[in-house]
């Protein structure tokens, strides 16, 4: 199961450099690639506004 990204987004960045395998990509909202992601949820754990959780 893949970690989402929610409307709360504001794109800081911050989720980025803590995936492991790249499966964020930028934009208004950032997404997360459900087929690369890894679900080990370093992104939730630094994303400010708690915009990610568990699919």
């Amino acid at each position: 199961m893949a970690y989402v990204i929610s409307d709360e987004c504001i794109a800081c960045g911050s989720c980025i450099d803590e995936c492991p395998v790249d499966a964020i990509s930028e934009g208004d909202i950032f997404v997360i690639d459900a087929d690369v992601c890894t679900d080990c949820g370093t992104c939730a754990d630094v994303c400010p506004t708690d915009a990610i959780n568990p699919a």
